[in-house]
């Protein structure tokens, strides 16, 4: 008959949404966030030097995304949105990074299970405690809204097992910057099965020793080589 749309069970469309959401972030490039001594790293392969994978949201608090660029910085746009707000409303000290996951989750869950398409995304939130890593914060949100406390470090993308699984093994906790950037490094190339060059790499830190309220640094081209080299 015609006009009627053909039934789908939902358990096949609910397979069918992810399978595309999984197939558009596998040609993403990955990931990888470390917590160090004085702070959070963000390491990604990124060839562009415009389109940052990696970015700061408010003061103590960072955001990586994979997959979609367009899809991803809608949702940084919108945690800044959503930061500011906060803050300006109670106090920089009430915008946590727990908050801005569970907005993220929320939103992502409703987007998969009611928009004609999920959005094609993974993003990390990160938050630098306020006087050591004890009080250090790492969210990772799934495209269906799926969200997890990770601790140390994590890998997210089309590599994100792989990747985790190789920070699993190498992980040790008071990892200066350089040796930090070292293992991300080593990360991605592991699982890329090539040397990722120091000019492909995008990175930034949340540092507990930055001057001032904002923490978020990008790392130049410059220094991720120099922090490569080190000894």
């Amino acid at each position: 008959m015609s006009g009627f749309a053909p039934y789908v069970p939902p358990e096949q469309l609910m397979k069918d949404r992810s399978d595309y959401a999984r197939k558009g972030i596998a040609r993403g490039k990955s990931v990888v966030a470390l917590e160090y001594l004085d702070g959070i790293l963000f390491l990604a392969e990124n060839p562009s030097a415009t389109l940052h994978k990696i970015s700061e949201i408010y003061d103590r608090i960072g955001f990586a995304g994979v997959g979609k660029y367009s899809e991803f910085e809608e949702l940084r746009i919108a945690g800044v949105q959503h930061a500011d707000g906060r803050g300006f409303i109670y106090g920089r000290e009430d915008v946590r990074a727990k908050a801005l996951a569970n907005a993220y989750s929320q939103y992502l869950s409703t987007v998969f299970t009611q928009a004609n398409k999920p959005y094609e995304v993974e993003i990390l939130v990160g938050e630098l405690g306020e006087s050591d890593s004890s009080g250090n914060e790492l969210y990772h949100v799934l495209f269906d809204g799926s969200v997890t406390d990770e601790h140390g470090y994590v890998g997210i993308g089309g590599h994100a097992e792989e990747l985790t699984e190789f920070l699993k093994a190498a992980y040790a906790e008071g990892w200066d910057l350089a040796t930090s950037v070292k293992q991300a490094v080593a990360a991605l190339s592991a699982v890329e099965d090539r040397e990722v060059p120091p000019a492909q790499l995008e990175a930034a830190v949340i540092e507990r020793e930055r001057k001032g309220g904002r923490k978020f640094r990008r790392l130049s081209d410059t220094e991720i080589g120099s922090l490569l080299t080190s000894k």
